[in-house]
């Protein structure tokens, strides 16, 4: 009995000793793969889903203006600047956005090895509208530009980060189509926002967008008269205005032509879904 007992004992031994060492050897895996990722910063949320479908697992990203904040008057804490110190790249929209404007020679003074990729390149820029990442497709172009970028970086994994990209275009295209589909079929054409975000969007698929406010200005009384007039002219139901800005001049408006307010996001992370959503919301206005 005793002899059956210290081999069983033994037996145990044995095997949690294996299975220490497995452990002991995906975490070491782990933390190599960790290290070998690409840090990668970007300036806004939409472009870290970007990133993050084309480098996929070989990538670790960062984003500057967090969920929620605004990209015209956002200063970065120092923590971030350590991030962008620490990083192998950075990529912006590279359309004008105030927070790139003012900080970009910053980050490029905390890291003058970090690799900076453009995401305007190749897009066709429409004057002071920086908002260019709220078309699809444009949004193909970015993540083009995203994956030459990560190329650059890491040659190794080139055919990696062109099938992922391949796969998240597709995505887009799809995006693409369902908006058309959705959209192209009302007379109607117009809608109303408090901060005019969606030019481009309403470029590319024929809208005509009215704002609220001007040259990130609040609305004089005139303007939201305007605003109202033209509400009524156009039979709106609907003023859309960003989370990350006050209701309180597009309530006015709603109130006045008993419309209701709506919220678009231009800055959220689920690109896809999120403007699945926005093309459901739109088509909900042009339809009155």
């Amino acid at each position: 009995m005793k002899k059956g007992l210290m081999a069983m004992m033994i037996c145990v031994l044995v095997v949690i000793s294996f299975g220490s060492g497995l452990m002991m050897g995906a975490e070491e895996q782990a933390i190599e793969e960790k290290d070998d990722r690409i840090n990668v910063v970007v300036s806004i949320v939409p472009l870290a889903e970007f990133v993050e479908n084309v480098g996929g697992k070989k990538v670790d990203v960062t984003v500057m203006v967090p969920q929620g904040a605004s990209p015209h008057t956002y200063e970065p804490k120092p923590s971030q600047l350590v991030d962008v110190s620490e990083a192998d790249m950075f990529v912006k929209v590279g359309s004008g956005v105030e927070f790139e404007l003012v900080w970009m020679d910053k980050i490029t003074e905390q890291n003058r090895d970090i690799h900076i990729v453009d995401g305007s390149v190749s897009v066709k820029l429409m004057g002071k509208d920086p908002h260019m990442w709220n078309s699809p497709v444009n949004a193909m172009i970015m993540v083009e530009n995203i994956c030459n970028g990560l190329i650059e970086v890491d040659p190794d994994n080139a055919d990696f980060y062109i099938q992922n990209k391949n796969n998240y275009l597709e995505e887009l295209n799809i995006l693409d189509g369902y908006i058309h589909n959705k959209l192209d079929r009302f007379e109607n054409r117009t809608f109303m926002i408090y901060h005019p975000s969606f030019g481009y969007f309403a470029d590319e698929y024929g809208l005509i967008q009215v704002p609220v406010e001007h040259d990130g200005k609040e609305p004089t009384p005139k303007v939201l008269k305007d605003c109202i007039d033209n509400a009524e002219a156009y039979n709106l139901e609907y003023v859309f205005v960003a989370p990350q800005f006050s209701t309180k001049h597009c309530e006015t408006v709603a109130d006045a032509t008993g419309g209701q307010i709506a919220y678009m996001d231009p800055l959220a992370k689920n690109y896809i879904s999120n403007m699945g959503y926005i093309t459901d919301l739109l088509s909900l206005e042009l339809e009155t």
